[in-house]
């Protein structure tokens, strides 16, 4: 059993009692049958977002400081940015 917290109160066996027959006298929160237990299907969370079919490389850069807070002050994607002004760079010098 996990650690609880400090203060964590445990209902004793017949408050527990108590609480089960409330939640069974309760239409809406009847619990599933063996029969719809089987057809539960688990929730799967696979980090982040999908994979994009061009995937880039992660790096470290150092950028003079108001390079990057030129484009940081253009808000979201500020990455990105920089991304397309390299490849720019690289097509205007024909570097390939």
């Amino acid at each position: 059993m996990p650690t609880l917290k400090p203060g964590t109160l445990i209902p004793t066996d017949e408050e527990d009692a108590d609480i089960t027959a409330a939640a069974l006298s309760d239409p809406d929160a009847l619990p599933l049958t063996e029969a719809e237990w089987k057809d539960v299907k688990p929730l799967l969370r696979v980090g982040g977002r999908p994979k994009a079919e061009v995937t880039k490389e992660r790096i470290t850069i150092r950028l003079s400081p108001d390079v990057l807070a030129v484009f940081k002050a253009t808000g979201k994607g500020w990455q990105s940015r920089i991304d397309a002004a390299l490849k720019e760079w690289v097509q205007e010098h024909h570097c390939h």
